[in-house]
């Protein structure tokens, strides 16, 4: 059962494990020789079932009509990771992490009665695919070519990527106090790393507009030390990230 603030139930979570079992530890050495041509490994999937606890307005499969399936599919979502945030912090597990939309076998949208739903079964229901439109291919390939450049040591990985990809995280989650702390840190690294290519391009104005969103970031940051944030600087904490995304592209394409 999850519950809000108030501790009213807003959903309950019905995890299971479909499929293969899991290989039992072998008692005596940790390690034993391995087949030259090994058969495929069984992999195990799981199944989390996010149950809205609000009832039906009609308990029939009208509730489906006109409903926007993507956004249920994406709130649903974000309700499964918040949890998954909660069990790495409980756990003290750094390697836990949450689920993009592209790595679900399946995503459903669906309604059903009590017993149905809580053994992962439905009345009625609509597979949903998150982002079906194809994308262009310079967009798939521009990840790949970022990446030989960067093995190949034509290109490095900057810290203040890895911070605004934290950042970006907190902020789609809607975790504004650790966005600010984050993107706080994000801000001061980018201001240092980025001068290394001042001149190149528009790199000054990126670097000027990001010196021009430190302060009201950190400002923000303050805040979140005692407490949640104004809808002001959640706005302005969108726009700085947004800026350091944009300085982060511009730099990437001057690497190439």
């Amino acid at each position: 059962m999850i519950r809000g603030h108030a501790g009213e139930p807003t959903h309950v979570l019905v995890v299971a494990t479909l499929g293969a079992e899991r290989r039992r530890r072998r008692r005596g050495r940790s390690a034993r020789r391995a087949s030259a041509e090994p058969a495929p490994t069984a992999v195990a999937v799981g199944r989390a079932t996010l149950i809205d606890a609000r009832p039906l307005v009609n308990g029939s499969a009208a509730e489906l009509k006109g409903a926007d399936f993507e956004a249920e599919a994406l709130a649903g979502l974000a309700v499964i990771n918040s949890v998954l945030q909660r069990q790495r912090i409980a756990s003290a597990d750094p390697n836990a992490h949450g689920i993009a939309p592209s790595q679900a076998l399946v995503i459903r949208v669906g309604i059903g009665a009590g017993e149905e739903v809580a053994s992962g079964r439905w009345s009625s229901a609509v597979e949903v695919t998150i982002g079906g439109r194809r994308r262009k291919r310079e967009a798939i390939l521009s990840p790949q070519e970022r990446l030989a450049a960067v093995l190949s040591g034509r290109d490095v990985i900057l810290a203040c990527e890895e911070l605004a990809l934290r950042a970006r995280a907190d902020i789609n989650a809607g975790r504004w106090r650790e966005a600010a702390l984050q993107l706080e840190s994000a801000l001061t690294a980018a201001i240092a790393e980025l001068a290394s290519w001042a001149g190149q391009g528009d790199i000054d104005e990126r670097i000027e507009l990001l010196v021009s969103a430190a302060g009201s970031t950190t400002d923000a940051a303050q805040t979140a030390l005692i407490g949640g944030l104004s809808a002001e600087q959640i706005a302005a904490l969108e726009q700085s990230l947004e800026r350091l995304e944009a300085a982060l592209r511009a730099r990437t394409a001057i690497a190439r």
